[in-house]
């Protein structure tokens, strides 16, 4: 039996951006219905780093990247990875990334992240007060650490870049990085601190405020995979298992499920799927007191409530490939 629902605004996704959109929505008085298979803050929304990285202004894609792509590649132990049968799939991004690669559109683009990214500091805070979740916002830097001398001198050139573009930064010897972490392992080379950076001391937990401040302003959420997208004269029907919905607008904050959805819409999104992995080890006794990316392996450690997570890596495969052991 299919169900039919009518609604002003549809959001298809409940991650932490569709929900950010319904809470909007929902506050200057629009009718939301959110749709979503999964439960609500689940997926990467729940499994990433916790880091507000306003700092993280330099773009994937770098000169140093670019020379560096055959390394990271083909190497077992590299932050990034791409399986194979995705290769054929994936070129056209792939090449599309390399243009973006070059000196100067690697410089425009950084220009393009510090304008987006600058305000995010500010505004997280006010997102997080709106929705009961202030205690969750540390506020105590964050860590980039160099473990050889050369990647530290090499360090200088892109903080000076940054500072160009706004960012607050510091860079640290190894002895005083130990004595602001000392339950990190020593280091040959230093660090960088970004001393206004902002964390999620428990980014779940923060997805469950927000779901649970979006429900309280009456947003429906359906557990439904939206699998058909058609433009009506009056609106969009939206096609999942067991349901049709008729909105007048939809968000389509789907992740990396958007591209097929905005292809149906009529908009073609040059986006692929990147997909990163965590772990987590019980830490009762914190040994880490603010998110520290060693910088030559591509993840953070991430100091969370009552636990270390490990997050990061890149690994290009498409939406449906399982998950790497």
């Amino acid at each position: 039996m299919t169900e039919h629902l009518t609604t002003d605004i549809a959001v298809i996704g409940a991650g932490a951006v569709g929900m950010a959109c319904a809470l909007q929505l929902a506050a200057a008085g629009h009718e939301v219905v959110i749709l979503d298979p999964n439960t609500p803050g689940s997926g990467a929304s729940y499994g990433n780093a916790g880091t507000i990285a306003d700092y993280a202004v330099q773009p994937v894609g770098t000169p140093d990247v670019l020379k560096n792509l055959p390394s990271l590649l083909f190497d077992r132990n590299s932050p990034l990875a791409i399986r194979r049968a995705a290769l054929p799939a994936l070129a056209p991004w792939l090449l599309r990334f390399a243009r973006q690669s070059l000196p100067g559109a690697a410089r425009h683009n950084a220009r393009a992240i510090a304008a987006l990214v600058g305000s995010a500091n500010a505004s997280w805070q006010t997102f997080a007060a709106e929705i009961g979740g202030s205690d969750i916002l540390q506020h105590r830097g964050c860590l980039y650490l160099y473990e050889t001398a050369s990647a530290f001198r090499a360090a200088h050139a892109d903080m000076a870049q940054r500072r160009g573009l706004g960012i607050a930064v510091d860079l640290l010897t190894a002895q005083e990085l130990a004595g602001m972490e000392p339950g990190l392992p020593g280091v040959e080379g230093g660090a960088a601190y970004f001393p206004k950076a902002i964390f999620l001391s428990d980014p779940g937990l923060m997805m469950q405020r927000l779901a649970s401040r979006i429900a309280a302003l009456n947003v429906l959420h359906r557990k439904a995979a939206v699998t058909g997208l058609t433009r009506l004269v009056d609106g969009i029907r939206l096609d999942a298992p067991g349901l049709t919905l008729h909105a007048r607008r939809v968000v389509i904050a789907a992740g990396a499920h958007s591209r097929a959805l905005a292809a149906q819409a009529g908009d073609r999104v040059p986006l692929d799927t990147e997909r990163g992995y965590h772990v987590e080890w019980d830490m009762a006794a914190p040994r880490l007191t603010r998110p520290t990316c060693p910088t030559t392996r591509g993840f953070y450690l991430c100091p969370m409530s009552g636990r270390l997570r490990v997050a990061g890596t890149v690994e290009l495969g498409g939406l449906t490939a399982p998950p790497s052991p």
